[in-house]
């Protein structure tokens, strides 16, 4: 049938990933550093996406397509692990009202100065943040952000800050970082995603810290291979932490 469609222009696309969070029919995904269509029976065609590109590589067009299958997008999320959206927010409905003004608000890029020192008075009671960016999350992240530029990058398994207590301190502060895990994400994203950092931002230094747990070691072998792929020469640390929050192994 003839209907209205995403299309994504491939020359323009970056990679920045900005339009997949916006999909909340999650019909877009990246291959090899690339936005594209996962299936044309998982896109409504009302481009909640369009407002997140920031190369203008994402237009509705009329072409012959296969008909929109709610269907099929709540299998989809499901696969992918994530929650179908509320009942009418696929076809762009009040329900819908947290897409208004292009996609979920907790994707949009940010920077800003870590709290860096503290005071006597409230040092007892809590520690300063050393986080200087958001988003953090792995698929969320824009890969020409410019907190990745010239950066000490810290790629993180999202268990590591609860086991490690000092995870601020010792790993997090004066870098970047991004996290994710391996045993419940695409790790093929992950090679994509970083190999595009890596080619792109100038990193400097990239440090890893993993779970001890065996599944962990995606996330390893995800960066060393984006690394490999880059062709770019970045030293590379890795950091393993026990589930009792102990530094097992670095190297």
């Amino acid at each position: 049938m003839i209907r209205k469609i995403v299309r994504i222009d491939q020359d323009r696309c970056n990679g920045c990933g900005l339009c997949v969070p916006a999909c909340a029919e999650g019909a877009i995904r990246i291959v090899d550093g690339k936005a594209v269509l996962a299936a044309d029976n998982l896109c409504d065609g009302l481009g909640a996406c369009l407002g997140e590109c920031p190369q203008d590589a994402i237009q509705i067009i009329e072409r012959d397509a296969d008909e929109f299958d709610e269907e099929a997008v709540e299998f989809h999320l499901k696969s992918i692990g994530s929650l179908p959206s509320p009942p009418g927010a696929a076809h762009g409905t009040a329900s819908a009202a947290s897409n208004i003004g292009g996609g979920c608000p907790g994707s949009r890029a940010m920077a800003f100065e870590a709290v860096k020192e503290t005071t006597a008075e409230n040092l007892a009671d809590s520690q300063p943040s050393r986080l200087a960016q958001w988003p953090v999350q792995l698929h969320l992240v824009p890969v020409n952000a410019p907190y990745f530029q010239n950066a000490d990058l810290l790629i993180a398994a999202d268990c590591v800050p609860f086991a490690y207590a000092n995870f601020h301190s010792d790993f997090l502060a004066g870098k970047a970082v991004v996290i994710g895990c391996p045993k419940l994400d695409d790790n093929r994203f992950y090679l994509e995603k970083l190999t595009e950092i890596f080619r792109t931002s100038s990193v400097k230094s990239i440090t890893v810290v993993r779970m001890e747990v065996p599944c962990c070691g995606g996330i390893v072998m995800a960066a060393r291979q984006a690394l490999a792929a880059s062709g770019m020469d970045i030293p590379l640390r890795e950091v393993s932490v026990s589930i009792r929050g102990e530094v097992k192994a670095e190297e």
